[in-house]
C-alpha cells in the first residue's frame, strides 16, 4: 500500500517545512516539495490512498517513554492492559511507548523480562519497547542486567524510593551503575528519599493527617533535590549516564542544571501533571461525592508540587532551556472506586498514579499555543528526544526518508475537550484532566504505515504493535 499525505506542514525537532510525504508499506520513501516531479511520475495518480492535510501539521507520531501498563502496585494492579492502554495512546497520536518490565524481590531479572514480554504480545495497538525495573540487586541479577542489551533492553530503573517495595541502597545504586558504566546502559532513576518519606508520613498519620493532600507534604520537595544530587554523585563517581524521571521540584531541576553545567550525562523528564496541576488544587481538592478524599484521583510520586511556590512554571521553563529534555506521562491509572479507595482512611495506602497517555500530545500542544513552547520544540519534546534518548532514531522520531510511517496528522484549528464523556479511552473511572480544553485535535494516525486512527474512530486492531529491540541511546554527549 503507497499513501499520500499532501499539502500539509511537516514539522521536525529541526524545523517546518511546506512538504508532501511518501508512504510505501510501512515506511517514509519520500519527502517532497508539494508537487514535485522529482519521481519522474505524478504522485498522487501512483498511490493507493491520499490524506489531505492542508492546513495541518504532519509530524512524527509520539513516543512516550514513561508507561506502566498492568503493574501490580499497593494490593491492585494498574487498570489499563497493553491493549486498552495503547489503544488509548493511538487515539492521543502516540505511536510507540516504552513499560517497564519489574523484577521483584527474589525473582531472576530474566523471568521478569519475560514475564512484561508475555503481558504485551499480541496485545498491543502500538510498538513497545521496554526498560527492565531492577528490583533487588544480587550477584546473578548484575550479570542479568549486562546481557540485557542483546534483547533490545538498553535502560534500567532504580528506586530510591518504596523501602520494602522497589528500594535500592546507595551500594545497590553503585554497582547497578558500574554495569551501566561499562556496557553504555541507561540508569533511569527514581529520585526521593524513601526512609526518610516513610518518616514523615507515618508522623503525618499519626496526628490525624490522612487526606491526600498529605502525600504532598509528606513527600517534600526537599526529599526530591536530595536524592536527585545523590543519584547525581554516584553517576558522577561510576561514570554511568543517569536520567532522573518524573521531575517535579524546580530545586531538583537546579540539581540536574548543575550537573549538566559541568558536562555530566545526565539528563531529566517532566510530566504534564507537573506541568499543569498543583498540590493546591488537585490534591487538596474536595467533592460532594469524595469529599476531600477527591485529591486521591491526583495521587502519584513524585507528587503534584505547590503552585504557590511556582513549581509548574520553572518546568516549563526547564523544557524551554533543555535542563529538563523531553515529556512523559508516567502512566499509571487507577479507578477510584475498588482501588484508589484501598487508602480512604490513610494516604499512604492510596495506589500511586495518574492516567494521562491518551491526553500528552494535546496538552503540550497547548503549551505551543500559550507560547510557552515552540511548535518544534513540541515535537523535539514528545517523540525525537525520546526516540534518540532510548535508541530508537532514525526509525521513530522524525519525518524522513527511511523512518518507520508513524506519522501524525494534527489540526491545530481543530479541537479537543477532554474529559469522561467526552475524549476518553483510558480503563479508568476518571480523568486526571476532566474539563481541560484544546486548541487542536489528532485527526489521523498512522503506525508504520497503517491508519490506526481516522477522525475520532479507531481502525486498528488488537496485535498492530510490534516490539522494539531498541540501540544504545544515542543523546550521550
Amino acid at each position: 500500500m503507497k499513501t499520500l499525505i499532501k499539502n500539509g506542514t511537516v514539522v521536525n525537532a529541526t524545523g517546518t517545512a511546506a512538504a508532501d510525504v511518501l508512504v510505501d508499506g510501512g515506511t517514509i520513501a519520500a519527502v517532497l516539495a508539494p508537487g514535485s516531479t522529482l519521481l519522474g511520475f505524478n504522485v498522487e495518480q501512483n498511490v493507493d490512498t491520499v490524506i489531505d492535510a492542508n492546513g495541518k501539521y504532519v509530524i512524527p507520531g509520539g513516543i512516550d517513554a514513561h508507561t506502566h501498563m498492568q503493574l501490580p502496585f499497593g494490593g491492585t494492579e494498574a487498570s489499563d492492559t497493553f491493549e486498552t492502554g495503547t489503544r488509548a495512546a493511538a487515539h492521543g497520536g502516540t505511536t510507540s511507548i516504552i513499560d517497564f518490565a519489574v523484577q521483584t524481590y527474589g525473582q531472576r531479572l530474566e523471568d521478569g523480562l519475560a514475564a512484561w514480554h508475555e503481558k504485551a504480545s499480541g496485545n498491543c495497538a502500538i510498538d513497545y519497547g521496554f526498560h527492565q525495573i531492577v528490583g533487588d540487586v544480587t550477584t546473578d541479577s548484575l550479570e542479568a542486567l549486562r546481557r540485557l542489551p542483546d534483547e533490545g533492553v538498553t535502560s534500567f530503573k532504580m528506586f530510591m524510593a518504596y523501602p520494602g517495595v522497589f528500594y535500592s541502597d546507595d551500594a545497590q545504586i553503585l554497582k547497578a551503575m558500574q554495569v551501566s558504566r561499562d556496557t553504555g546502559m541507561l540508569t533511569m532513576m527514581h529520585a526521593e528519599n524513601g526512609p526518610a518519606i516513610d518518616v514523615l508520613a507515618q508522623q503525618l498519620v499519626e496526628q490525624g493527617n490522612t487526606d491526600p493532600y498529605y502525600h504532598g507534604i509528606a513527600r517534600a520537595w526537599e526529599m526530591e533535590e536530595e536524592a536527585t544530587h545523590r543519584a547525581i554523585m554516584l553517576a558522577k563517581l561510576t561514570g554511568a549516564p543517569l536520567y532522573v524521571v518524573h521531575v517535579s521540584a524546580k530545586q531538583a531541576v537546579e540539581q540536574l542544571a548543575w550537573a549538566r553545567d559541568k558536562g555530566q550525562n545526565v539528563f531529566g523528564e517532566t510530566c504534564p501533571q507537573y506541568l499543569y496541576l498543583s498540590l493546591e488544587d488537585q490534591l487538596g481538592a474536595s467533592s460532594e461525592k469524595w469529599g476531600r478524599f477527591e485529591g486521591a484521583k491526583w495521587v502519584c510520586s513524585t507528587p503534584l508540587r505547590s503552585g504557590e511556590d511556582g513549581h509548574q512554571a520553572s518546568m516549563w521553563q526547564a523544557l524551554r532551556t533543555n535542563d529538563l529534555q523531553m515529556v512523559s506521562t508516567d502512566h499509571c491509572p487507577f479507578c477510584m472506586k475498588d482501588q484508589k479507595e484501598l487508602g480512604v482512611s490513610d494516604f499512604r495506602k492510596i495506589p500511586n498514579g495518574i492516567g494521562g497517555i491518551e491526553h500528552r500530545m494535546d496538552l503540550m500542544y497547548q503549551g505551543v499555543v500559550t507560547g510557552e513552547i515552540t511548535l518544534e520544540r513540541w515535537v523535539e519534546l514528545t517523540s525525537t528526544t525520546p526516540a534518540r534518548m532510548f535508541g530508537l532514531y532514525g526509525t521513530k522520531g522524525v519525518i524522513q526518508p527511511g523512518a518507520d510511517a508513524d506519522i501524525v496528522v494534527y489540526d491545530p484549528n481543530g479541537h479537543t475537550s477532554i474529559g469522561v464523556e467526552k475524549t476518553h479511552h483510558m480503563n479508568m473511572d476518571y480523568s486526571a484532566y476532566e474539563g481541560y480544553e484544546i486548541d487542536g485535535h489528532v485527526d489521523t494516525v498512522l503506525s508504520r504505515g497503517k491508519v490506526v486512527v481516522d477522525g475520532n474512530q479507531y481502525l486498528g486492531a488488537k496485535g498492530d504493535g510490534k516490539f522494539l529491540k531498541r540501540g544504545l541511546s544515542q543523546y550521550l554527549i
